[in-house]
C-alpha cells in the first residue's frame, strides 16, 4: 500500500455526464494542446516514455542540472521547483483530457481536477548520490507501468464505448484505475526525475 508516501496524484470524478461530441473526436479536439507540450518536452534528452504516467523527460523538466545541484551543491533552487511542478502539472493535465477523464480543456496554469502532492525537499536531507543511480533504481516500476499502459489503453476505449453509446459516465472502477496508473508514474517521476524524495516508490496504484 502507499499510505504515507509523500507524493502522489488524484483526478476528481466528474459526477455528470460528459460531454459524448468532444469524446468522440478527443484526439483530434486534444492535437493543440499536445502540440504546445511537445514544443516544451523538446528533442533534447529524453530519459523515457511512459504516456499512462507521463514518465517524460525533456527540455521540458529540470533534471540533469538538478542532479549537479544535488550532488556538488546540496541545494534544490525553489524556482526549479516550482518549474517541474508546474510543468509536471500542465503534462497530467493534458494526459487526463487524453484518457477521458475529464472533458474541460487542460489549462496551461490553472489546476483544474488534476491535483498534485508534491512537497518542497531540504535538500541538505537528501542523499546526495542517490540522484546518480535513482534512473537505473527505477527501472522495476518502468517494466511494470509499460505493461499497466497497455491495460490502461484497452480501458480508455472500453471508456470511449461507454462515454458514447451506454451512460455517459466514465465507469467508476475504470477511471480509478487510469488515476491508479498514472499516480504509480507520477511517483517514479518525482522520485527518479524531480527528485523531490529518496523514500524508494510504492508497487501501488493506491492513494
Amino acid at each position: 500500500m502507499a499510505t504515507g508516501y509523500p507524493v502522489s496524484l488524484s483526478v476528481d470524478y466528474p459526477e455528470r455526464k460528459l460531454n459524448r461530441l468532444t469524446t468522440f473526436f478527443r484526439i483530434f479536439v486534444a492535437i493543440p494542446i499536445i502540440i504546445v507540450l511537445v514544443l516544451l518536452l523538446g528533442g533534447n534528452f529524453q530519459a523515457g516514455a511512459k504516456e499512462g504516467g507521463g514518465f517524460v523527460a525533456g527540455i521540458g523538466m529540470i533534471v540533469l542540472p538538478l542532479v549537479l545541484m544535488i550532488l556538488f551543491r546540496r541545494k534544490y533552487p525553489r524556482w526549479w521547483y516550482d518549474w517541474n511542478l508546474n510543468f509536471t502539472g500542465f503534462m497530467y493535465r493534458v494526459d487526463a483530457f487524453i484518457y477521458l477523464l475529464t472533458d474541460v480543456y487542460p489549462s496551461t496554469d490553472e489546476e483544474q481536477s488534476v491535483h498534485l502532492e508534491l512537497p518542497y525537499p531540504d535538500a541538505a536531507g537528501l542523499n546526495r548520490w542517490l540522484p546518480l543511480v535513482k534512473w537505473f533504481l527505477a527501472i522495476p516500476h518502468i517494466i511494470v507501468l509499460i505493461c499497466l499502459d497497455i491495460a490502461l489503453i484497452v480501458v480508455t476505449i472500453i471508456a470511449w464505448f461507454a462515454i458514447l453509446f451506454f451512460t455517459g459516465n466514465y465507469p467508476k472502477g475504470l477511471f480509478n484505475f487510469v488515476v491508479g496508473v498514472m499516480r504509480w508514474g507520477f511517483r517514479v517521476v518525482a522520485y527518479a526525475l524531480i527528485l523531490v524524495t529518496d523514500k524508494y516508490p510504492p508497487f501501488s496504484l493506491e492513494v
